[in-house]
């Protein structure tokens, strides 16, 4: 197929030094391109249950690679999120949970001395990867792929120049991205074996050089593979039912912010200690219902609170 010749050229090109490697396809398909000499790493947390370390493993270990396991305690994920939450001036849960992932391998690597960084950014977006994408028909698949193709952003991208390194994207070159909008919506969501899929082309793309574990593993968010989706269950042992009314009701008095979550109550005060509120911010004629922050044309949730739908 085409798309592995192009992604075979771009990942070579490219020389990066390091691979954040979780065992999704995404990462797993660039892993089979990537020098030998180049360094895998793997995040999962020390406290809460996490589902990459065994798939990063196995990829690493078929493609001849190094791997860093970053195992991570509490109070490094607590560290991660306070400066996550300052490169990405928002306080939306999901986005901070599942980039201080990113945070923490991009960290690791430069400590190491790694230049540059490779990524699986775009798959999901150009390739319709992500669950909500198999409830809709071809039709409202082809609509909605184009909307996300305006308005898709990668923290990845902010957080990588702020540490240091370089990004290397490859889904996003611009020879990838052409062929993917090309393909038709038909084959990108289709049933495989009786079980609906997103990004069907590209797993039976790698039938070949990936273990059927990877190809037709369900797609997991960052935060669920790593386990930082457990902040949220510690955040509310955490907070006291009475401090969470009481802080809460203050900022919505303050700042017009309503908040739903513990976790999104620590996040929030750990945003304000550097940036004013979201209501003071961008200029825009929609605003986020929930935190007053400016909402764009085609964006189906707030970026800075992650409320949805809006």
């Amino acid at each position: 197929m085409e798309i592995k010749s192009i992604l075979s050229d771009v990942v070579t090109k490219a020389k990066a030094d390091s691979i954040s490697l979780s065992g999704g396809l995404d990462s797993s398909i660039l892993a089979t391109y990537v020098d030998k000499k180049t360094t895998a790493y793997a995040m999962v947390t020390r406290d809460f249950p996490s589902t990459d370390l065994v798939n990063a493993q196995l990829v690493a270990g078929l493609n001849g690679l190094r791997i860093r396991i970053l195992s991570e305690s509490i109070e490094e994920l607590l560290g991660a999120v306070e400066n996550t939450i300052r490169i990405l001036r928002v306080f939306n849960p999901i986005e901070v949970r599942n980039n201080i992932v990113v945070y923490l391998t991009m960290l690791e690597a430069k400590r190491d001395g790694c230049m540059s960084v490779m990524t699986g950014d775009g798959a999901d977006e150009l390739f319709a990867g992500y669950n909500f994408f198999q409830r809709m028909s071809p039709d409202e698949l082809r609509e909605d792929l184009a909307r996300i193709w305006r308005v898709m952003h990668f923290p990845s991208r902010s957080i990588a120049a702020a540490i240091g390194v370089e990004l290397q994207t490859p889904f996003l070159d611009k020879r990838v991205v052409d062929v993917a909008m090309s393909i038709p919506a038909e084959l990108k969501v289709r049933e495989e074996d009786g079980k609906k899929f997103g990004k069907w082309v590209l797993r039976k793309a790698f039938e070949d050089r990936l273990p059927k574990s990877i190809v037709w593993r369900d797609k997991a968010a960052m935060q669920d593979g790593s386990g930082t989706a457990g902040l949220s269950g510690f955040f509310d042992g955490l907070v006291r039912d009475s401090d969470f009314l009481a802080r809460s009701k203050a900022i919505l008095e303050r700042d017009r912010v309503r908040l739903a979550t513990k976790e999104a109550l620590y996040y929030y005060e750990i945003y304000r200690k550097s940036y004013d509120s979201p209501s003071m911010l961008a200029d825009s004629k929609t605003r986020c219902p929930n935190c007053g922050y400016a909402v764009y044309e085609d964006s189906h949730f707030c970026r800075m609170c992650g409320s949805y739908p809006i």
